[in-house]
């Protein structure tokens, strides 16, 4: 748990407490959706809180890594069924299941960058722009070569498809320093602090569990309260 206590201009409490990860620095590798590099093998699973006490009796996880070119992710949940009707990339993916990411680079200005995607590998990248609550999500453009993600899904004890019977999925994406340029302290160096937060969402029998890491309010997008990342 990190404590802030400093004069930061986006944050009215003098003095709070967060979660700390530390990611260490790997070369590049391929994602499987799985996590099948060896390279994860010396980072452990961070566990995030379901925030409904009646929800579903899933689990949800996470692990981070960085590269000297950009951010690797890798999610995973137990599950039952995967809900969801396959939208497509840049659609509402928070409507059906999903695991989500946000990096707020800089506490200097309310910007920072949303990623989100389904068991069927869709994705919704987004620059959100944050003025007191009031937040509007932007697509990337030129999103491909050096600045386009690399991302896979997999699915354990059934088939990848929509409504199908399965014990669990996970979610390994590579997001490039490329993609976030104009954001400050991006690409970051060693001793360097972002803040971020991970979410997931599973709407299983028509009802609405969610996770989070850092414990925020109603909304996902109560970016203060997110945790602080240090990259070693």
């Amino acid at each position: 748990m990190k404590i802030l206590c400093a004069v930061l201009p986006l944050v009215l409490s003098a003095c709070t407490s967060f979660p700390e990860l530390r990611i260490r620095s790997v070369e590049d590798f391929e994602v499987t959706g799985a996590g099948g590099s060896a390279a994860w093998a010396g980072t452990e699973w961070t566990p995030m809180r379901k925030r409904q006490a009646d929800g579903h009796p899933y689990d949800a996880r996470f692990k981070l890594l960085y590269s000297q070119t950009g951010l690797y992710v890798l999610m995973e949940g137990s599950d039952r069924t995967l809900t969801t009707t396959g939208v497509k990339d840049n659609g509402m993916l928070w409507l059906e299941d999903v695991f989500e990411a946000f990096f707020w680079t800089s506490d200097t200005a309310p910007v920072y960058f949303e990623y989100e995607i389904s068991p069927m590998n869709s994705e919704l990248p987004i620059l959100v722009s944050n003025d007191g609550g009031t937040f509007m999500g932007w697509l990337p453009w030129n999103f491909d070569k050096g600045r386009k993600t690399r991302k896979a899904t997999a699915v354990v004890g059934g088939a990848k498809q929509p409504g199908a019977s399965v014990q669990g999925w996970s979610a390994e994406f590579f997001i490039p320093f490329a993609l976030l340029r104009g954001l400050r302290n991006v690409p970051p160096t060693r001793g360097m602090r972002w803040r971020a937060n991970f979410y997931r969402m599973d709407h299983d029998g028509g009802k609405t569990t969610q996770w989070d890491w850092a414990p925020v309010g109603p909304s996902f997008h109560e970016y203060e309260k997110y945790g602080v990342l240090l990259f070693d």
